[in-house]
């Protein structure tokens, strides 16, 4: 029998920064809580984040993990096309990446949920 599934934000789950290095960014992402970062080490993989970053050009992903900090540091490259200086994209350095990947719809377990999930008002 499958586990019943209840939808989530990755910003539900973790905050992120992003930053960028010529035609590359990288996206650094840090789990509220153990049983989330242990999740996304199992389903936040560089194949998912390539796929969700794939309608900006990315090619590939690095995926950097950091286990004492539950968080993984994310290399994408050619995502900002010739870089910032040459490119004309209204976010040439690349940093609303880290937005737009918290906005990325996930689905939990169920059972695992409310141990994932950021309470309201911390």
């Amino acid at each position: 029998m499958r586990s019943a599934l209840r939808p989530a934000r990755l910003r539900e789950i973790a905050y992120a920064r992003s930053g960028d290095k010529g035609s590359s960014s990288n996206i650094g992402r840090m789990a509220y809580t153990e049983e989330g970062y242990q999740y996304l080490r199992d389903s936040l993989t560089s194949d998912v984040i390539r796929s969700y970053f794939l309608p900006l050009g990315v090619t590939r992903v690095e995926r950097y993990e950091i286990p004492k900090l539950w968080a993984f540091n994310f290399l994408l490259y050619r995502v900002l096309g010739e870089g910032g200086s040459r490119s004309l994209r209204v976010d040439a350095q690349g940093k609303a990446l880290a937005v737009a990947l918290l906005e990325m719809e996930l689905e939990l377990p169920a059972e695992l949920h409310d141990r994932c999930v950021r309470k309201k008002g911390i």
